[in-house]
């Protein structure tokens, strides 16, 4: 079955980078359209970004455009989404998606 296998979250200072990753497994990657969501404490699911199967068309929200890139490595099964310029309100847990299927997360937590 579908398994998405998200990392690289952790605890970062304002205005620093991290870069998520996203393991998949279960389907075959390089036909499927892609997703990053975010959930911030007491709120619902947010759209982030979405990439095509091939990387060559990308997608973003408005409060990550500019600072967010998303990225693919199909012969790695690899989702990415690299951040920069972090802001406290970023803070959440950023989920991979493929369709309505999701991985379990990882924090990202923006505080000085």
């Amino acid at each position: 079955q579908v398994q998405l296998v998200e990392s690289g979250g952790g605890l970062v200072q304002p205005g620093g980078s991290l870069r998520l990753s996203c393991e998949a497994s279960g389907f075959t990657f390089s036909s499927a359209d892609m997703s990053w969501f975010r959930q911030a404490p007491g709120e619902g699911l947010e759209w982030v970004s979405s990439i095509d199967s091939i990387g060559n068309k990308k997608y973003y929200a408005s409060f990550v455009k500019g600072r967010f890139t998303i990225s693919r490595d199909n012969a790695k099964n690899t989702l990415y989404l690299q951040m920069n310029s972090l802001k406290t309100e970023d803070t959440a847990v950023y989920y991979c998606g493929k369709g309505s299927v999701r991985g379990r997360g990882t924090q990202v937590t923006v505080s000085s």
